[in-house]
């Protein structure tokens, strides 16, 4: 019996640097929807990697499909391109500016894979643990984690006063040398 039914989101594009921006945002909407904020930094950097590859070397053109999948504890995110050559993880020399994204994508993730997909194309992947572990060391679901506060004595405290137009600070999503 599943608990939680399986939820996906699926985006086909050109990989252009503008549309990766895109899909940034994409993405991380649909996991702030989904309540998992706390994926959106490494989602967010592993689909960036994902699709500057296919913009640097998938042949014959670059349109691809993202898909997002959560299933259970288990959030993967896959692109598919039309590009069957897989990809290799290669050693980047310590000067080098590129050829780091897989790794980057192995490090931030917990799997990641790839695997043809039909006679004109592969599927590159990975995935993210959404279970977090409460007090008791038991996994929980973050739509059902509570957070308590601390109890604390009640104290006088001074209003601080903010002026109307004064920014709000918001959480930047990390950024990669794609443009977008």
């Amino acid at each position: 019996m599943i608990s939680h039914p399986s939820r996906h989101c699926t985006v086909e594009l050109q990989a252009l640097p503008s549309r990766i921006g895109q899909v940034r945002r994409i993405l991380s909407a649909q996991l702030r929807y989904w309540h998992l904020d706390p994926l959106i930094d490494r989602a967010t950097l592993g689909v960036t990697e994902l699709l500057s590859n296919v913009h640097r070397h998938a042949q014959p053109d670059k349109t691809c499909t993202v898909r997002i999948e959560l299933l259970l504890d288990r959030l993967t995110v896959s692109v598919r391109d039309h590009d069957p050559r897989l990809p290799v993880v290669e050693d980047a020399d310590p000067l080098a500016t590129c050829g780091r994204g897989l790794a980057m994508v192995a490090a931030v993730s917990e799997s990641w894979g790839a695997r043809p997909d039909g006679e004109d194309g592969k599927v590159v992947w990975f995935s993210l643990p959404t279970a977090v572990a409460g007090k008791q060391g038991k996994p929980a679901h973050p739509q059902k984690s509570v957070r308590r506060l601390p109890e604390v004595d009640a104290v006088a405290v001074e209003p601080v006063a903010v002026a109307a137009d004064a920014p709000l600070v918001e959480h930047a999503p990390a950024r990669s040398a794609v443009v977008g």
